[in-house]
């Protein structure tokens, strides 16, 4: 017998504003504020998303990609189904480049690394995911440290992944021995109460634009 997923979850209502950074007849690149769904929920009370609120005034606005709803950042988003099929094609060929900026518990060792860790969804764990070496699909994380901080005592690091597998950053940064501050699923109770959100931020994503074919790189600079 299946296990049957039933997510009780309802976000808290966000009062912070969606930020346009650009704009043009194709795509949109946005700032994605901390505590805003991505795509709305199956639960009812889950409606208010980047792509709710998005298409109130572009009414073909479309999500490509996703971003947790802890995690801020910027996004793009596709205005008509060209765009789309566009963009969705360079995500799964990979050849879209994204940066993360995050800070993490404690001090990292090493100034630059690599983490490979294949991860897998289990019913029995959600809304979480695993490392699995057996079951688990290929998970590649590169980061380089920028700072490490006595107050809190943490290391801003600069993520760049080289895959987009559900909650790779976060469980990553846990198998580190180093969580991300904030993170309320991965790490621990300290982790998580030594900062007010999760100190994850989208900084910057490169790739094609799907009309013009020149290439775009939009930075978001972190707000922590």
């Amino acid at each position: 017998m299946n296990n049957i997923i039933v997510d009780t979850f309802v976000a808290p209502k966000c009062l912070e504003k969606i930020n346009i950074l650009y704009q043009d007849a194709s795509i949109l690149l946005i700032n994605k504020p901390s505590g805003l769904l991505s795509l709305s929920g199956k639960n009812p009370l889950n409606y208010d998303s980047v792509h709710f609120r998005s298409v109130q005034e572009f009414s073909s606005a479309t999500m490509v990609h996703r971003l947790d709803l802890g995690t801020s950042g910027i996004m793009v988003v596709a205005l008509n189904k060209q765009a789309n099929s566009h963009l969705a094609k360079q995500f799964q060929m990979r050849t879209v480049q994204k940066s993360y900026i995050s800070l993490l518990q404690g001090h990292l060792n090493q100034n630059t690394g690599q983490i490979s860790q294949p991860i897998a969804k289990d019913p029995n764990l959600f809304p979480k995911v695993k490392i699995c070496s057996i079951h688990g699909k290929e998970a590649v994380t590169n980061y380089s440290v920028l700072e490490r901080l006595n107050s809190p005592y943490a290391t801003r690091v600069r993520y760049r992944p080289q895959t987009g597998r559900t909650h790779q950053l976060r469980i990553h940064s846990e198998y580190l021995a180093h969580p991300i501050l904030g993170c309320d699923l991965y790490g621990t109770c300290d982790s998580y109460k030594a900062a007010n959100r999760l100190m994850l931020h989208a900084e910057s994503i490169e790739f094609e634009h799907p009309t013009t074919g020149k290439k775009v790189q939009g930075i978001c600079p972190a707000p922590f």
